[in-house]
């Protein structure tokens, strides 16, 4: 049985019919999947010789679906976890394609039968206050680019909004009067809305009247006034991040990606006592145990609770067998 169904039309389909139509994505879903595909197709046509549009499904093998996840982990510094990611936007395609087109359904299974990556779960990285404020410090604020960029990173740490959430905000999300707060469009197409501080407030009302547009219009735009990318952003980070280490050296010994700010929001809000059931509402946490992770993270709490402690009144000793066959064992 030979199928007549391009790459690119099966493609197509799977985005405007599986995702939109049938599954009514978010727009987030949507666009993870297409960053995915973005990447897979560019990595593919270089491994290939060949160009996107004339790809066929054959030409996304089990073989070169592992070297593009080994590519996303050595060449673009990905985590085992953006691989699975990754790795779940495939699997839904293949599950598509072996679904209407039976005929790729053994090349489909190959694709499917690759595995998860596991990893091991370290305590989430975070930047402290002091190293928040330098950053928001480093943009050249005598300079338009630089302005936009201040205005992202403080909305950023103060509201801990993703990503997709920052660059998805529009003029008509923000409020700046009485309870000034902005309003997004979540995980699981869940509305919040995250209140402002005053700092936040001020330099968003600067940047607003700047900027005049329609209500539709990107809170922060990009030099063509279109909504930044994924990439931009992360560009925009490492490069202040950059700066603010001259100012700050401590900050040097840290890694700091947009979801670190994310993080830095809330360890602040912890360290100064908020419960986690209300730091899940600000982040737009699924669950609080999703909070768990920054107890972990947070050394002072263990401190303090440490502190708390009775110390014993046991001697140190050492442990030595007296028996030479346990001894021979114990120094293995």
């Amino acid at each position: 049985m030979i199928s007549s169904a391009t790459l690119p039309a099966l493609l197509q389909s799977f985005f405007t019919e599986r995702l939109l139509a049938q599954r009514r994505a978010s727009p987030h879903t949507v666009a993870s999947y297409r960053d995915c595909f973005r990447l897979l197709l560019g990595f593919a046509t270089r491994r290939l010789g060949k160009q996107a549009s004339t790809l066929a499904v054959e030409d996304l093998d089990a073989a070169l679906i592992g070297k593009f996840l080994d590519h996303l982990e050595r060449e673009r510094g990905n985590s085992a976890r953006s691989r699975n990611v990754r790795l779940a936007a495939l699997h839904s395609f293949f599950r598509y394609v072996a679904m209407n087109e039976p005929a790729y359904l053994l090349h489909c299974q190959r694709v499917l039968a690759i595995p998860n990556k596991r990893y091991e779960r370290k305590p989430v990285g975070f930047l402290d206050e002091d190293d928040v404020d330098a950053l928001v410090k480093a943009p050249d604020i005598a300079k338009w680019i630089g302005r936009r960029d201040r205005a992202l990173l403080l909305v950023a740490a103060q509201t801990g909004l993703r990503v997709s959430e920052l660059i998805g905000l529009r003029r008509e999300d923000i409020s700046l009067g009485t309870g000034a707060h902005v309003r997004c469009l979540g995980k699981g197409r869940k509305h919040r809305a995250t209140p402002l501080r005053k700092d936040a407030i001020a330099v968003l009302k600067s940047w607003v009247a700047e900027n005049e547009g329609p209500p539709s219009a990107p809170v922060f735009p990009s030099s063509r006034g279109g909504p930044l990318s994924r990439d931009a952003v992360e560009a925009l980070l490492k490069r202040h991040l950059a700066s603010a280490r001259e100012e700050r050296p401590s900050l040097k010994a840290k890694r700091a990606t947009p979801h670190t700010l994310r993080h830095s929001t809330a360890m602040s809000l912890l360290q100064r006592g908020v419960d986690r059931s209300v730091i899940a509402l600000w982040l737009g946490h699924e669950s609080v145990e999703t909070t768990q992770m920054y107890l972990h993270a947070d050394m002072g709490l263990k401190e303090k609770a440490l502190a708390h402690t009775t110390p014993t009144k046991q001697k140190p000793a050492r442990y030595r067998p007296g028996d030479k066959l346990l001894a021979f064992l114990e120094g293995l």
